[in-house]
């Protein structure tokens, strides 16, 4: 097995080691081009997990539901709010590898003149 193709990196970070995997590789492929994969960016990598990690959540809960039985307990908005989690925290060390990615700084004019320290005297 190849780990160092962007698609098994995917795999590896959702833990879709499985054989057959929950998510196939075409749509795996899909995730990385919507992220804007490139040779090497991490960051995308990471983002495309997310998205698979989603993906799974939706499953989990269309599918398995909140069930109680009298020797059986599957609580799947649980596991897909876990999941979820995990692709938040994905993401976020996504936007800290992403150089192209970062906080806005804006400067906005209000029209006034004033100082910072002046003060406003309403008369």
């Amino acid at each position: 097995m190849d780990y160092e193709t962007p698609i098994r990196q995917v795999r590896v970070l959702i833990a879709d080691m499985a054989t057959p995997p929950l998510i196939d590789d075409p749509t795996l492929q899909t995730y990385l081009e919507l992220q804007g994969w490139e040779d090497g960016a991490r960051w995308a990598v990471k983002r495309a997990a997310a998205d698979a990690l989603e993906a799974i959540a939706v499953s989990e809960v269309l599918v398995s539901k909140k069930i109680r039985t009298q020797d059986l307990t599957s609580d799947g908005p649980a596991v897909a709010e876990a999941l979820r989690k995990l692709a938040a925290g994905y993401r976020g060390q996504a936007d800290d590898e992403d150089p192209d990615f970062g906080g806005v700084f804006e400067i906005i004019d209000t029209g006034h003149s004033r100082l910072e320290a002046e003060e406003w005297r309403v008369f």
